[in-house]
């Protein structure tokens, strides 16, 4: 009964009120199999406790000291000893959120990553297009573009390269419905080449009502054996010889040398060119059924769709007066 009544008492005698909230934080790192007087005298050093003995008093009854999970955290300065080790009890460990936008390529996380996560860029692109990545991951593709989904992302620190891959391909795969998978069936599509196609419609769509028409053209092409001539798919083979985005595209990009190169080889590029979005997945899936075989964006992003090369050039004089790039 006294160790029950000391548990009841002893939080009160230390103070149980939580700090205030966005309040400031010490980061306290907890390595793995620290005994808890190392975890104790570390929390000291760091001003959190007063008194490290009563410290551990405190935990010893409360059974934290045997409960302490390993990581970085951080701790609210003021917090009363039992709500530390609350924390510590909890893993509560410290987390930074991470939104990667639709359409980035690799080389685009691996810049964002560098400069918001602190993620070497190199170790990023080094780890995604790793052969044993891969396979550890499940992905048979040439390499994890378009297998990482754009989202928001909630991390432990500190967060490595594997760390990310692994969450993005995790949350890939928990979006992917199962019955997208007979889906592809009916497309006569691999779930790369799905993916390949929708990373093509990422590039192009600048409005979602547009999505599935977007699909529907690229899929007429590829049933009529046309090249599909997709620039986002010339960007990408641009972006993989130079190192960098183009944005703007001249006539002289489209001779470029690269399997990606869709106004040089027919079909679907080898791979995704981007990290397409669950709306451009599903519009791939499901694309419109429509007549069309040529489209031209106008300056509001929405495009003019022909079925004919005639239609096609019209539009373009109509809309790109006097530079034309259309497709």
């Amino acid at each position: 009964m006294i160790g029950r009544r000391l548990v009841l008492v002893l939080p009160l005698l230390l103070g149980c009120a939580s700090p205030p909230p966005n309040g400031p934080t010490v980061r306290v790192v907890i390595p793995a199999h620290a005994t808890f007087r190392a975890v104790t005298d570390s929390i000291a050093a760091h001003g959190l406790v007063a008194s490290p003995l009563w410290f551990r008093v405190l935990a010893r009854l409360r059974g934290a000291d045997r409960a302490v999970k390993a990581g970085t955290y951080d701790l609210p300065a003021g917090a009363s000893s039992w709500a530390l080790l609350g924390i510590l009890e909890s893993g509560r460990v410290a987390t930074v959120r991470l939104t990667v936008p639709e359409g980035l390529t690799l080389l685009d996380l691996a810049d964002l990553a560098e400069e918001k996560l602190g993620i070497p860029a190199d170790t990023l692109l080094a780890r995604a297009r790793d052969a044993a990545v891969r396979e550890h991951l499940g992905i048979s593709a040439p390499s994890l573009e378009g297998y990482l989904l754009p989202e928001t992302y909630t991390l432990p620190v500190p967060v490595t390269a594997d760390a990310l891959l692994e969450a993005m391909v995790a949350e890939f795969e928990r979006q992917w419905a199962p019955a997208w998978n007979r889906r592809l069936d009916s497309l006569g599509l691999s779930q790369t080449e799905l993916l390949a196609l929708a990373s093509i419609v990422e590039g192009e769509a600048r409005h979602d009502d547009e999505r599935a028409t977007i699909a529907g053209v690229y899929l007429n092409r590829l049933r009529l054996g046309m090249l599909l001539q997709a620039d986002p798919t010339v960007q990408y083979a641009v972006e993989l010889a130079t190192g960098a985005r183009k944005t703007r595209l001249y006539f002289k990009d489209l001779d470029i040398e690269s399997p990606y190169n869709t106004y040089l080889h027919p079909g679907l590029p080898p791979g995704p060119v981007n990290s397409p979005g669950i709306r451009s997945i599903q519009a791939s899936l499901y694309p419109a059924q429509v007549p069309y075989l040529y489209f031209v964006a106008g300056p509001d992003g929405h495009h003019v769709f022909s079925r004919t090369m005639a239609e096609h050039n019209r539009a373009i004089e109509e809309i790109r007066r006097p530079h034309s790039n259309g497709r």
